[in-house]
């Protein structure tokens, strides 16, 4: 294997052009070929007009599936929990564990309906209530994820969605399995084996079989993510989904093969995957760079790997750990990872992050399956105003307002001045009626 970790991009914090480097480097501006759009809004348009004959025609074109009817690409509640029986103990306790775990860490995102009341009586508040029905486009494809099956569902069903759907890309193998399995124990009501921009589309205006949404959760290939920007509107969206991303942040304590293992965690994901390494030692920098060309030629992806650091992958020098977290913060990671002595106070001055991992322990791979935060989580920047997914996307928030007599005779005179500052009177006539001279 040859050596290329010396071929990785650097920069430094202490050149004057670090941050127009940095950002040219991160290459985030989502450019999408006018040909996909058209092929997107072309399936859009048939599966919305043709139903079931569309999604039928487009799955057996683009997965090779086969299949007769819509029928065969229905997987029921008793078929979910047969994959569950089926698969092997290990498998159904790892999953089981999972599961466990991301519903624990969910139940504490609920958020409650509340009230208030003022000294005239009046009262107002508000009422959280769940979504009626979610679809869940779980990725696939390249590989079967059922972990993105529980960390999508589990919170849906923790806020008390009532009806979960999936659609998953063709499951390929035995692994199959394990996806169906997975949807067996996060409360998923059936699956649906479609996949691309077809599965977006009929979820987002029901067909005779696939039911319309409320919305549409989780990531897919560009076909899925333009998809979902088109039908945006239609239904409720999580977020846009790019290539997934790790940035650590290191004190040059950590062991540089640890390092080198969670860069390459990500960097495994496909080639378009996004590794960055910010340290302030010069001399751990080097030492993880060993540890790159030792550990690559082992790895089952190696070329993956290779090919998504000498493109995408970047080693960031810092003169200190606030210029580290500025670093940090303006990249807007999906995952962070704080690897130094003391992360809590590097914590404080970080803004923007999906999901932050403290310490040396805390490896972003433990995240991806486990720990209990969901894995899906903002993309190409969109940590500055997107959140990692939680019970809260699958909660509806409706305000209440209930005015006494006299509330709304004092709130009148305020919105009849405003309503005649706008020059409209049937607003301003709409407050006034409310108005009674006996409160005067």
């Amino acid at each position: 294997m040859s050596l290329i970790a010396n071929k990785i991009n650097q920069l430094s914090t202490a050149s004057a052009a670090f941050e127009s480097q940095l950002l040219g480097l991160l290459e985030r501006e989502m450019l999408i070929a006018d040909d996909v759009n058209r092929t997107v809004a072309d399936i859009i348009t048939r599966v919305r007009t043709d139903g079931d004959k569309a999604v039928l025609s487009l799955t057996n074109q683009f997965d090779g599936f086969g299949a007769e009817s819509m029928s065969d690409l229905v997987i029921g509640t008793d078929q979910l929990q047969a994959a569950l029986d089926s698969i092997s103990d290990e498998q159904r306790q790892a999953l089981t564990h999972a599961a466990e775990r991301i519903r624990d860490y969910h139940e504490k995102q609920k958020q409650t309906s509340w009230q208030y009341q003022e000294a005239d009586g009046s009262v107002y508040g508000q009422k959280v209530s769940p979504l009626e029905r979610v679809g869940v486009y779980a990725p696939g494809g390249k590989a079967n994820y059922p972990s993105s099956v529980l960390m999508l569902a589990i919170p849906a069903q923790v806020a008390g969605v009532k009806e979960i759907v999936a659609t998953v890309p063709t499951p390929y193998g035995e692994d199959g399995k394990l996806v169906f399995a997975a949807a067996a124990l996060a409360g998923v009501s059936k699956v649906f084996t479609v996949g691309g921009a077809q599965a977006v589309a009929a979820l987002a205006y029901g067909t005779e079989t696939i039911p319309r949404v409320d919305k549409i959760t989780g990531p897919g290939n560009i076909y899925v993510t333009v998809a979902k920007k088109q039908v945006f509107g239609e239904v409720g969206i999580d977020m846009i989904a790019g290539p997934s991303e790790l940035t650590i942040i290191c004190d040059g304590q950590t062991n540089p093969d640890w390092i080198a293992m969670d860069l390459f965690s990500q960097a495994e994901h496909d080639e378009q995957a996004q590794s960055i390494l910010i340290t302030t030692s010069s001399d751990f920098l080097e030492a993880v760079k060993t540890s790159i060309d030792n550990l690559l030629g082992d790895m089952e992806r190696r070329d993956i790997i290779q090919t998504s650091l000498l493109n995408r992958g970047i080693f960031i020098l810092a003169e200190d750990m606030e210029k580290a977290a500025a670093a940090s913060n303006l990249i807007a990671p999906e995952h962070l990872e704080i690897s130094v002595e003391d992360p809590e106070s590097v914590l404080e001055f970080i803004d923007n992050a999906g999901a932050i991992f403290l310490g040396r322990y805390a490896a972003e791979a433990l995240g991806d399956y486990c720990a209990g935060p969901s894995h899906v989580l903002p993309t190409s920047g969109t940590a500055r105003f997107f959140s990692a997914l939680g019970v809260y996307d699958f909660q509806k928030r409706s305000s209440i307002l209930n005015c006494s007599a006299q509330g709304a005779h004092a709130l009148a005179r305020t919105a009849s001045e405003l309503a005649r500052s706008e020059h409209l009177q049937a607003h301003a006539l709409s407050a006034e009626y409310r108005m009674n001279p006996d409160l005067d």
